[in-house]
């Protein structure tokens, strides 16, 4: 599948926290920040390569980074999520953006979910099929995260094991493309294999379960009924968490329900955004 037109996109790096930081920056308008996942191979460009374009053109400026040790961005000497949020917010600062909504799956829904709460610049919350910072919802819902959760920490990097993981992460096979594997892939090897296998022995972050109930920002949940790896129980439990909270629940869609359904994801998202950007005026 072909990239949508560019929308004044701009690649480059920033010293963010130490690091060499990759980042996109498309469109203009009222800032969004998109924060990646943490499974093997994702990155800015992967994750987010279908929703970058339009969600700019629609009318905002779009910030994607790569998070330490992840896609371009240099490797860390803490690979705990708690750098990472601190990455994330650090990443913010340096790019002087004031008053910003914030998108973020899997994995970086944590990291997004963390930002609205301890950031006051944050206006709107979107969170994308995850399993880190849903509750963990039931036995059966524990066991298949778990054994997800292995798969991918089992993951060493060849493009026959890149084409399986990916088949399991979308539910739509026709978008599992040899170029989306192949890109995929590269973004899982070298130091970024390094990164993983230093991510598996670093320190859990904190739950955020107690804390869902003090965002104050309006949230759209978006979750796929045929993820791999997460549960819709665990959508629900995460909808009844927060205040505010909108959730979107997609047949025949997996955990990047960003790819399966990308051109109503984008609509979606655009279209919540706009909400608030009309009551602020």
């Amino acid at each position: 599948m072909q990239k949508p037109p560019l929308a004044n996109r701009v690649e480059g790096y920033l010293d963010v926290e130490g690091l060499r930081t990759f980042y996109i920056k498309a469109g203009g308008g009222h800032p969004i920040v998109l924060c990646h996942g943490g499974s093997p191979g994702t990155c800015s460009s992967v994750n987010w390569k279908l929703n970058i374009e339009p969600v700019a053109t629609a009318g905002f400026a779009v910030y994607a980074f790569d998070q330490p040790g992840f896609g371009l961005t240099e490797n860390p000497d803490d690979y705990s999520l708690d750098f990472r949020f601190v990455h994330a917010r650090a990443f913010v600062d340096k790019m002087k953006i004031e008053r910003y909504h914030v998108m973020g799956n899997s994995m970086g829904a944590y990291l997004a979910a963390r930002l609205a709460l301890e950031d006051s610049r944050v206006r709107r919350l979107v969170l994308v099929s995850s399993n880190t910072l849903a509750p963990k919802g039931s036995p059966e819902s524990q066991a298949k995260s778990k054994r997800h959760a292995e798969e991918l920490r089992a993951y060493t990097p060849n493009v026959e094991n890149m084409m399986k993981m990916t088949r399991g992460t979308l539910f739509h096979q026709n978008l599992v493309t040899e170029e989306l594997v192949r890109e995929r892939y590269e973004m899982s090897a070298g130091k970024n294999y390094d990164a993983q296998l230093g991510r598996a022995g670093a320190a859990k972050s904190k739950s955020l379960e107690d804390e869902l109930g003090n965002l104050r920002t309006k949230t759209l949940i978006l979750w796929g009924k045929n993820d791999h790896g997460t549960s819709l129980d665990q959508a629900l439990l995460l909808f009844q968490k927060i205040p505010q909270a909108e959730l979107h629940v997609f047949d025949q869609c997996a955990h990047w329900v960003q790819w399966d359904q990308a051109e109503r994801f984008n609509n979606l998202v655009a279209e919540f955004l706009k909400a608030e950007n009309a009551s602020s005026l």
